[in-house]
């Protein structure tokens, strides 16, 4: 056998080097580079195609017997995992500290342990009595749930195979397990990813459906190697501004549903509460209308969420510097935006502070929020409001034009529930079936001149 080569991994991005340096070339955090030595490195000599077992290959058509998803208890958490959780599935949570991941993940444990389903919940960050004295706060202390504070990955796979495997195993957090066959310390590159192997191979050889927790960086990305994320079958991104009370759960990877769609809860003293209607939350409850205020039906998978969209213009004097200011929204995407109305509607905003925020602290990166974007600028700019229960949605282009959009009937059929009767958007998106006063827009101009002529 080849003496084992060193190598030295990235603890950021998982980027590997032959060398170590203070700075990733990569990602280029400092002090980031550890020494990795892989545990087995095989010569080249060495044959392959001999000494293991025999695959068993079989057609595509084979009638399989689908597997059945187990409910959370939760709907919203539901419908972010297409239908449920699927046995022998291996889920990957991230989020940022103390917005509230093992808080919803104790809270669907105690649901689905008192439906009689076996439940396992590993705690590698706090004590089995801490976890105990948030149950009690929430109300679900009485959940038969078996609760053990561990960072053992034998000890873990030790004792759960003493036994039936179980509904649900939640590890809380992944970054936290260590196992004894790695080298390094917990939360490396090497043992997150092995840690994770072990738990996933688990997870497919009991059918038993496991829940990793996972820590994010600065950027609110997952910590650890990126080969994580490929390693498990869904990726979840719990999101949310603390100082608000909602929480998203949006699906970015899932193997059993659709991507991209989304969960809204809301957080109070007990816990997480789902939120059935999630477009109360970002709509204002003003019963006027008022300059620089736009609805966009926005589309988070397959669900329609009603957004509202407000700008702010202050005029400067002259030779001050106009400041830009976003909350929610793309900057340079409003920068090409005002950009587009200056030059090809004749709108000056150069001398002007703008200010330009999504309401509830949503984040918005459809690209069919821009005529919304557009006309809460221009009715601000106006200081008129503009034409009321209406929506706007569409992209604009840099010629002024406002392309079409995905998804329009379900974006106007979300928007007329709520009683918006007008919506504005692409002329070809015209449809007939959602009984709404629609009215095409060929360009920007048609729309300052709805603004301007409006009383």
């Amino acid at each position: 056998m080849a003496k084992a080569k060193k190598r030295y991994v990235c603890q950021a991005c998982g980027s590997v080097s032959s060398r170590w340096q203070g700075q990733c070339g990569d990602c280029a955090e400092w002090n980031s580079i550890v020494e990795d030595v892989p545990a087995t490195v095989f010569s080249q000599k060495h044959d392959l195609s001999s000494g293991g077992r025999r695959l068993e290959f079989v057609p595509l058509d084979k009638e399989t017997p689908l597997p059945v998803r187990k409910t959370t208890g939760l709907a919203e958490f539901d419908r972010a995992l297409g239908g449920g959780l699927v046995p022998g599935s291996a889920v990957l949570m991230g989020g940022d500290p103390g917005i509230g991941k093992s808080t919803l993940l104790l809270q669907t444990a105690a649901t689905i342990a008192r439906s009689g389903a076996d439940v396992v919940y590993v705690s590698g960050e706090e004590a089995a009595g801490q976890v105990r004295l948030r149950a009690a706060r929430m109300g679900v202390a009485d959940a038969p749930i078996r609760l053990a504070s561990e960072t053992s990955v034998r000890d873990i796979l030790t004792t759960l195979g003493s036994g039936d495997p179980p509904a649900l195993l939640v590890i809380d957090s992944i970054q936290t397990m260590h196992s004894d066959t790695i080298e390094g310390a917990p939360g490396t590159v090497s043992q997150v990813r092995g840690c994770a192997l072990e738990l996933i191979r688990y997870a497919k050889a009991s059918g038993c459906a496991v829940v990793l927790v996972g820590h994010v960086t600065k950027d609110g990305t997952i910590a650890g190697p990126r080969v994580l994320e490929h390693m498990v079958d869904v990726v979840m991104s719990f999101e949310g501004e603390r100082s608000h009370q909602y929480r998203i759960l949006r699906a970015l990877k899932n193997r059993f549903g659709a991507v991209d769609e989304i969960g809204v809860f809301s957080m109070a003293s007990e816990g997480l509460e789902e939120v059935a209607n999630p477009s109360s939350l970002f709509l204002s409850g003003r019963d006027q209308p008022l300059a620089g205020s736009a609805v966009f039906p926005a589309l988070e998978g397959t669900r329609p969420v009603l957004v509202e969209i407000q700008a702010l213009i202050v005029r400067l004097q002259s030779g001050a510097t106009p400041r830009r200011a976003v909350v929610g929204w793309d900057n340079g995407r409003l920068a090409m935006l005002l950009a587009v109305l200056e030059s090809r509607c004749g709108l000056n905003f150069s001398s002007a502070e703008v200010y330009l925020n999504i309401a509830g602290g949503y984040r918005l990166s459809d690209p069919a929020a821009d005529l919304a974007v557009a006309a809460a600028l221009v009715s601000a700019l106006a200081d008129r409001p503009l034409p009321e229960k209406a929506t706007f949605f569409g992209e604009v282009s840099l010629a002024g034009e406002i392309r079409p959009v995905a998804h329009t009937e379900l974006r106007l059929r979300e928007a007329k529930k709520l009683g918006f009767a007008r919506g504005y958007g692409p002329r070809d998106a015209r449809t007939g079936t959602t009984q709404i006063d629609y009215r095409g827009l060929t360009g920007l101009m048609n729309l300052v001149d709805q603004v301007v002529t409006s009383a």
